[in-house]
């Protein structure tokens, strides 16, 4: 076993757990975040959703499609150019 955390010194410890913790804390922050935004956005898209009518939106959606596949099939002939 590694005697690292033997040989440093009390305060050392005590820094880094309280680094650890104010990093856990951001994370947990960060996390909060995300799920607010993933909300927002599930939010809005239901809005625009029942705005549009589902004839709209599943044409949208089918635009959307269409446009990510070229896309795709651009970044793969680009690809095999290189």
């Amino acid at each position: 076993m590694d005697n690292t955390f033997y040989k440093m010194k009390e305060s050392k410890l005590i820094e880094l757990k309280n680094k650890v913790d104010a990093l856990t804390g951001v994370v947990r922050n960060l996390i909060h975040e995300v799920h607010s935004c993933i909300s927002m956005s599930e939010g809005t898209l239901t809005a625009l959703q029942l705005h549009l009518g589902k004839e709209e939106w599943e044409k949208i959606v089918e635009e959307l499609k269409d446009k990510e596949k070229r896309l795709k099939d651009v970044e793969q002939s680009m690809e095999k150019g290189s």
